[in-house]
């Protein structure tokens, strides 16, 4: 059988988009995207059990990037959903410090045990010629002094380093999840190439305005082709304005109880186009 990485990340984005808009809280997402991506990555490991690879690439394929990018979305959740239950009370001090040493937790989780890596420098830079070592089935070199975790691992359905690589897709993941609850005022700058080009642009109306412009443009998929996420798109307008949104999603779902016009911003934005257009400027 053929597997697809395209196919795959469309229907977990499907399912993300589709969550962020039926859940009101961050949480109760995780929850659920935990249970979704087990169950896929368990359908998985059955096709990959009774149907197996037509050839040495398309196994390849699968273990260097479709099950990492299932199982390190699964590790994210399981990490975002583990956070969220134990943070403390919504801003202040507290918040604000919780979240920072999370970062940096995270920062020396990466130090140690990814940054440092062979492998972690064959995977980021794109090489191949050791894939055959790395991403089929039976091939480990426990000469290479392996982590003791490698007798546990389901050799049916891994590889050692399949799992190294679903950290490095769950540890870039985790690191822009909590940047965003930071305060942007301590975002790191190198997010951006040029900080100092943008220090003097910032947002001058509400920030439910921001937020219905945040959703419309990802409704529209005119960002990236659509493929990323609501949570990415508000983090690069957060650093942009150096505006912190808070709970989008609870502020989405306040919107669609508005009577009226649910979309009061963009109709505004329509009206001052139109205006502008019929000055002739």
């Amino acid at each position: 059988m053929k597997y697809s990485i395209n196919t795959i990340v469309s229907e977990i984005r499907r399912k993300e988009d589709k969550l962020s808009l039926e859940t009101e809280h961050l949480l109760e997402e995780a929850y659920q995207m935990i249970q979704y991506l087990k169950d896929l990555l368990h359908s998985n490991r059955e096709l990959v059990i009774n149907e197996g690879f037509a050839n040495s690439m398309d196994e390849i394929d699968f273990f260097r990037n479709i099950k990492p990018y299932i199982l390190g979305k699964l590790i994210y959740y399981n990490k975002v959903f583990r956070i969220e239950t134990i943070c403390p009370v919504r801003r202040g001090k507290m918040y604000h410090k919780f979240f920072l040493g999370q970062l940096q937790d995270l920062k020396q989780e990466f130090k140690e045990h990814i940054c440092g890596s062979y492998f972690y420098r064959y995977y980021r830079s794109g090489r191949s010629d050791r894939d055959e070592e790395y991403f089929i089935r039976g091939k480990i070199n426990y000469r290479d002094g392996l982590n003791s975790y490698v007798f546990e691992i389901d050799d049916q359905f891994s590889t050692y380093y399949d799992s190294k690589a679903a950290r490095i897709v769950a540890n870039e993941l985790l690191y822009t999840y909590l940047v965003s609850k930071i305060s942007p005022d301590d975002t790191p700058a190198s997010l951006f190439h040029d900080a100092d080009s943008i220090k003097d642009i910032f947002w001058t109306d509400s920030k439910n305005a921001l937020i219905e412009l945040i959703y419309a443009l990802h409704a529209a998929g005119v960002i990236s082709h659509g493929k990323i996420g609501i949570r990415k798109i508000t983090l690069v307008f957060q650093i942009l304005f150096r505006v912190q949104l808070g709970d989008i999603h609870h502020a989405f779902h306040r919107m669609k109880e508005r009577s009226g016009a649910k979309t009061s911003f963009l109709d505004s934005l329509k009206f001052s186009l139109e205006q502008y257009m019929e000055k002739g400027v």
